[in-house]
C-alpha cells in the first residue's frame, strides 16, 4: 500500500526530475497525454496546465494515490491501472511515466511494445532512479539479508532493476525512436531536523515501502532503528543538512 502522506515528504526534490523531464518534451498542441504512475495526481495536473486542450489521463495502480488524485478536481481523468495493461491509443500523442518503471520487471518488453504502438510525431518520455549502488540502497540490501530479516525481506530488497541511460538509448532507438537520453545526479540538501535520519525519511516514501508491509510492527521498528543507524554514519549532518545524491536516468523518445 502506498501512502501518500509518506511520499509528499521532501515533495519538491521528489518533483524536480519530473519538471526536467517534461521540459524536454516538444509536443505543442497533443491530442491525448497520459501520465503512467500519476501517483497523488499534482504533477498530471501541472500538464493539463501545460496542454489545456489536450485529453489527460492520469494512471496509478494504487487505489489510495488515485483517491488523492481525484481530490485535486484538476481537469484530469485519473483511473485505477496497472502500467503492464495499458496501451497507446491512435491519438495518444504524449506518454509521460516518472519514477515509475523499476517497479515493473518487465518494463524493457513494455518499452518495446509501446512505442511502435505510438502514432507518428509521438513523444515518449521516461525517468527512473539511478540510485540502487547508493549507500543507502546498500545498506537496505545488507540489512534485508542479515539475521533475522533475510527469511522475511531478502528476497524483497532488489538489485538495480534498471539500465543506464546509454542502455535505454539502445532499446528505444531499435524499437523505432529517435532518442535523447541522458543522468543527472540531483544533490538532495534535506533538513536534518531530526530525532530521525531525513534518508530514513525519505527511503520510507519509497524503497522501504515493500520492506514495512512484510513485517510485523516490533520487527519494523527494529530494522527502522538498524537502518538509521547506518544511514547516519554514511550520510552525515554539516550545517544542519544531510547531503543525499541521488542519481536519476531520463530518456524522451519522439516518433517517426
Amino acid at each position: 500500500m502506498w501512502d501518500p502522506t509518506v511520499y509528499h515528504r521532501f515533495g519538491d526534490e521528489r518533483a524536480r526530475p519530473f519538471h526536467d523531464l517534461v521540459a524536454r518534451i516538444g509536443a505543442p498542441h497533443p491530442r491525448a497525454v497520459t501520465d503512467l504512475g500519476c501517483g497523488p495526481g499534482e504533477l498530471t495536473a501541472s500538464l493539463a496546465r501545460r496542454w489545456p486542450d489536450a485529453r489527460i489521463t492520469g494512471l496509478d495502480s494504487s487505489p489510495e494515490m488515485i483517491g488523492k488524485a481525484r481530490a485535486l478536481d484538476a481537469g484530469v481523468e485519473f483511473a485505477v491501472a496497472d502500467v503492464g495493461d495499458w496501451q497507446p491509443g491512435p491519438d495518444t500523442d504524449v506518454v509521460v511515466t516518472n519514477a515509475v518503471l523499476q517497479w515493473v520487471p518487465e518494463h524493457r518488453a513494455l518499452l518495446e511494445r509501446w512505442i511502435p504502438a505510438l502514432p507518428p510525431g509521438a513523444w515518449f518520455a521516461m525517468q527512473v532512479p539511478g540510485n540502487f549502488d547508493a549507500p543507502s540502497h546498500r545498506a537496505l540490501r545488507a540489512l534485508a539479508r542479515s539475521a533475522p530479516y533475510a527469511d522475511t525481506v531478502g528476497d524483497i530488497v532488489r538489485e538495480a532493476p534498471v539500465d543506464d541511460a546509454v542502455g535505454y538509448a539502445a532499446l528505444l532507438t531499435g524499437a523505432g525512436a529517435a532518442v535523447d537520453a541522458w543522468e543527472t545526479t540531483y544533490i538532495h540538501l534535506l533538513p536534518d531536523t531530526g530525532p530521525e535520519h531525513p534518508v530514513l525519511r525519505w527511503m520510507e516514501g519509497t524503497a522501504l515501502r515493500p520492506v514495512k508491509a512484510a513485517l510485523d510492527d516490533p520487527a519494523w521498528r527494529e530494522f527502522r532503528v538498524a537502518l538509521g543507524a547506518t544511514l547516519t554514519a554514511e550520510y552525515p549532518a554539516r550545517n544542519g543538512y544531510v547531503a543525499f545524491p541521488f542519481r536519476r536516468i531520463f530518456a524522451v523518445a519522439t516518433i517517426a
